[in-house]
């Protein structure tokens, strides 16, 4: 069984900062790519922000220069520091991790999401 928790979301004046944290447990055997999306009320949930257990990133156009992703393997443990927000940048954002597990299983992982708000 794994499971991904969210934290640190909520609600923030634009210009602001906010920093999210996804830390995956259970039965890990190796993570691979992890990362962040979003998905705003309808629209299409999107990639924010990805990062290998090497450390390589990728970001979405929107947010280059503003949000900072980053990993620590040995606490499973991604954040992404979300920096002079936007009102677009409001969304559920969603944890994501491809994981193998004990049984040797790889499945991609879905965290339960949490709500950035961002007021003008």
């Amino acid at each position: 069984q794994v499971q991904l928790v969210e934290s640190g979301g909520g609600l923030v004046q634009a210009g602001g900062s906010l920093r999210l944290s996804c830390a995956a447990s259970g039965t890990i055997l190796r993570i691979d790519v992890m990362g962040w999306y979003r998905q705003a009320p309808g629209k299409q949930r999107e990639l924010v922000a990805a990062i290998t257990s090497g450390g390589t990133t990728n970001y979405a156009d929107s947010v280059k220069g503003r949000f900072t992703i980053s990993r620590d393997n040995a606490k499973n443990t991604i954040y992404v520091q979300m920096n002079s927000l936007k009102p677009e940048d409001t969304a559920v954002y969603y944890c994501n991790a491809n994981i193998v597990d004990y049984r040797r299983t790889y499945e991609s992982y879905w965290g339960q999401g949490t709500q950035v708000t961002v007021s003008s």
